[in-house]
């Protein structure tokens, strides 16, 4: 059985205020025709379909055009919700859904596993949706039952338990289970949303082994948890990088292939197609300058260091780098500075005029600056008096 494992689509995400929903429609386009070339028989999505729990028009077009889409290539579609959905409303309407398309974004979902025959025999697809402890730990336990612990192992384990019960009235069946979580020792990115409850925000790994596949939701570089979980368990990641921290992402889908019971499953990285490359420059402005060559058609954050601030810095690299996004300013080379200068009241105006301009360039004021300062404090002074 071929399984085709992506997640953390984030519809309607941003970059650094550039609308990506033009570049996530191309990777859906790409999606569907990779699915239907490899012949894909279920295309799993652990959870962050969405970028909010409140998604825009847009999002919810482009979701239901890529399910429907996905849903004629004949494969079978199996998604579960993340921190960033909303589980009641991505899943609504899940009952009237076309055949094929299986929506499991609430606890009560985790009891009802997709079934889906091979030549050798029954694989189980279970969801897990986000588990929010605080919500989860009353879900999860029966009536008249004392809470779980409020933790993300404690809802995470108490799931799995249900899992693993219900995988054993059917003999002989292969189990996936898509779990969106954090699972300890998996290495996060800047744009993952902070799951800690009350200072803990992973999973052992330990409490998710004993199944056939695991495919992972949340973090979002592509990744292989196989050894700490003690079974076949990976993170696919985002399809598209969402912050300068995956820069160095290789962004990728899953392809799995599940054998005979007892067989060890094949996994297969397949790169997306990213829009452009996200590249950190840093150096001096003519340094940085100088790689424009290289990097002008990249979406750029640029850490300049000169020790006094370049004129028209945000000009001159815009110039260079029309796809510029970030721009920090890191002098390096300039005396260290206990903090802020204190300003006295009866210290002169220009002379605190003076200090700002050299805490802020790291150079002491040119007889030119210093002239134009004082023109414009004594234009204001005229104003005053005038008034």
């Amino acid at each position: 059985m071929k399984i085709l494992h992506t997640s953390d689509w984030h519809l309607g995400r941003t970059l650094h205020k550039v609308d990506l929903h033009a570049h996530q429609a191309a990777f859906l386009d790409w999606l569907v025709d990779l699915v239907r070339g490899e012949r894909v028989d279920v295309v799993v999505i652990p959870g962050d379909v969405y970028d909010r729990a409140v998604p825009a028009v847009s999002s919810v077009t482009l979701l239901d055009s890529a399910l429907a889409r996905l849903a004629d290539t004949g494969a079978t579609v199996v998604l579960t919700s993340g921190n960033h959905d909303s589980p009641e409303r991505l899943g609504f309407g899940r009952s009237l859904m076309r055949p094929g398309i299986h929506l499991l974004t609430d606890v009560p979902g985790i009891e009802h596993p997709v079934s889906v025959a091979d030549e050798h025999g029954e694989v189980l697809f279970f969801g897990l949706p986000y588990l929010e402890p605080d919500r989860a730990r009353t879900e999860l336990v029966g009536e008249g039952e004392a809470p779980l612990a409020r933790s993300h192992e404690a809802v995470t384990r108490a799931a799995l338990d249900r899992v693993h019960e219900r995988a054993a009235a059917h003999p002989g069946a292969r189990t996936v289970v898509l779990a969106h979580t954090f699972v300890t020792g998996g290495d996060a990115s800047d744009s993952e949303r902070d799951l800690s409850v009350g200072g803990v925000d992973s999973v052992p790994a330990g409490v998710l082994g004993g199944l056939d596949y695991l495919a992972l939701g949340h973090l979002h570089g592509c990744q292989d948890l196989t050894r700490l979980v003690g079974a076949p368990a990976w993170y696919s990641g985002s399809p598209l990088a969402f912050s300068f921290s995956e820069k160095n992402h290789r962004k990728s889908v899953l392809l799995v292939e599940l054998g005979a019971p007892g067989t060890a499953a094949e996994i297969r990285r397949i790169r997306t197609p990213v829009p452009r490359p996200l590249t950190e420059l840093r150096g001096s402005l003519e340094e940085i300058l100088a790689r424009a060559d290289e990097h002008g058609g990249d979406w750029v954050k640029a850490v300049v260091t000169d020790p006094a601030r370049p004129a028209h810095l945000q000009e001159q690299l815009r110039e260079a780098y029309p796809h510029l996004l970030l721009t920090e300013y890191a002098p390096e080379g300039r005396e260290a500075r206990a903090g802020t200068p204190v300003v006295r009241r009866e210290q002169n105006p220009l002379d605190v005029m003076d200090d700002f301009l050299a805490h802020v360039t790291g150079a002491a004021p040119t007889s030119a600056e210093h002239e134009v300062l004082d023109r414009a404090y004594t234009a204001v002074r005229r104003q005053q008096e005038a008034s």
